[in-house]
């Protein structure tokens, strides 16, 4: 029997702030003699709000009384509360994720959002969000081509490469279209310090769109570079973010490129250049008569509502069926994630269990343990892996598995310990730098919310 799950998906951005709430319907994708599989098989738009403007204080501070009362009208407008919501995402992105007080907004926001609604940032998943909400997964998915997506936004654009459906490598540049505001006649109200040296103006002075047209094909250019159009410069590492420190890039070739976020509106639909009170309307027309747009190129399903689309449709995951679970209460939020190589995991008794009370140490809060698994374990394995983690992991054990072994692992560890706290799940792949976020179960499986939480200080 098909469950449903409410989601809401809220994106308080450089420029703007924007709710959705979906349904997922989770299904169960086996035939009945075999062992469950859950799939959210269906994901259906319930409301979408206005789009606002993000209201900053003095200082371009997030204003997290007026972004607060924005969720209370628009839950209000969806026709639900709090109590409603069983998963989602709050994610502040762009330049406002680098505000000093943007941890406190999010804090503020996710409990108010209810018990499942997370709160999360970094490019990475921003990335993946965008890339969802914006179809270009499903695109190229459909048609076996290589996607290149940009979400370009107020402050940041954020980079998928897609092929075949599979988000391979994601990017981040500081490229946006607020990075400079201006009013309706030109006077320059502020420049983000991410144009220091590669701007001529100063706060205060009168531009025209032709005097701003040179700044914005340097912008271009950044992003012809990361999608292989142009050969990289040290413009390219200048404006990468800081959270992804010397990242390699993505290795783009013959690839359709994408667009979405409030700028893609402003590629095909000429408006006026200070329309928004920013670049944006320019930077988009140099986007439209730069290398990005001469081969093939479209615009998202959504363009300015993508990352809050894959932020309520798309950020919430199953875990496999094969579970185990006990004495664990729910949900479980903002766990660190602390991985085990393959190699590791094999490791003799001893020397495993060193291995991961090393790794939990670095940790100053409870941790989720992901590790390989076996594809084919004997009971033998099974056993003794449980044995060593019993001996490594203090109470509640959490363990995250990629191969299907979850059920017999768990079961082998509450034989040693039947009185704990013990969950182990499968089918998860985490890495380092990751943070875990488990709901109740739906049927066998458990709803799985991964995320970075990267904050620049």
């Amino acid at each position: 029997m098909d469950e449903q799950l409410l989601s809401v998906g809220l994106d308080v951005g450089t420029t703007s702030t924007q709710l959705i709430v979906s349904r997922l319907t989770v299904s169960n994708q086996a035939s009945g003699f075999a062992v469950p599989e859950m799939e959210i098989s269906q994901r259906e738009i319930r409301y979408r709000s206005p789009v606002h403007f993000t209201p900053l204080l003095e200082g371009n501070l997030v204003d997290g009384d007026k972004i607060r009362a924005i969720l209370e009208q628009e839950y209000q407008n969806a026709g639900i509360s709090r109590h409603d919501v069983d998963t989602g995402a709050v994610i502040i992105t762009g330049e406002t994720s680098r505000r000093e007080n943007a941890k406190a907004v999010l804090e503020a926001l996710s409990e108010y959002a209810g018990d499942f609604v997370v709160a999360t940032a970094g490019p990475a998943l921003e990335s993946i969000l965008a890339a969802r909400g914006a179809g270009a997964v499903a695109h190229s998915g459909a048609t076996g081509e290589t996607v290149f997506h940009m979400d370009i936004g107020g402050g940041t654009s954020n980079l998928a490469l897609i092929e075949n459906g599979c988000i391979t490598c994601t990017d981040c540049l500081n490229v946006g279209g607020r990075l400079l505001k201006v009013d309706k006649t030109g006077k320059i109200l502020y420049i983000s310090p991410v144009l220091q040296e590669l701007c001529p103006f100063s706060p205060g002075d009168t531009v025209t769109p032709g005097e701003l047209q040179p700044v914005a094909e340097l912008l271009v250019q950044a992003l012809e570079m990361a999608a292989g159009l142009r050969s990289p410069t040290s413009l390219l590492t200048k404006l990468r973010t800081k959270e992804l420190g010397t990242h390699p890039g993505c290795s783009v070739q013959n690839a359709v490129i994408s667009f979405s976020g409030g700028v893609a509106d402003c590629i095909e639909n000429r408006q006026e250049p200070f329309a928004f009170g920013d670049m944006g309307p320019i930077l988009g027309q140099a986007i439209l008569k730069s290398r990005l747009c001469q081969g093939v190129y479209r615009l998202g399903t959504e363009t300015i509502r993508a990352t809050v689309i894959g932020a309520g449709c798309h950020s919430t995951q199953l875990s496999g069926s094969t579970v185990f679970c006990q004495n664990i209460p729910f949900p479980l939020k903002n766990l660190p994630v602390t991985v085990l190589s393959k190699e590791e995991q094999s490791l003799t008794s001893d020397a495993l269990i060193s291995c991961i009370q090393g790794k939990l140490n670095q940790q100053d809060t409870l941790s989720v343990l992901s590790l390989p698994g076996f594809s084919s374990p004997c009971y033998r394995d099974v056993k003794a892996l449980a044995a060593s983690l019993v001996s490594a992991l203090p109470s509640p054990a959490l363990v995250a598995l990629e191969q299907d072994m979850a059920k017999a692992l768990g079961q082998a560890m509450a034989l040693l310990r039947p009185e704990g706290e013990i969950l182990c799940i499968d089918r998860v792949r985490l890495q380092a730098g990751d943070y875990l976020d488990v709901g109740a179960p739906v049927g066998p499986a458990f709803p799985l919310v991964i995320k970075t939480l990267i904050l620049e200080r």
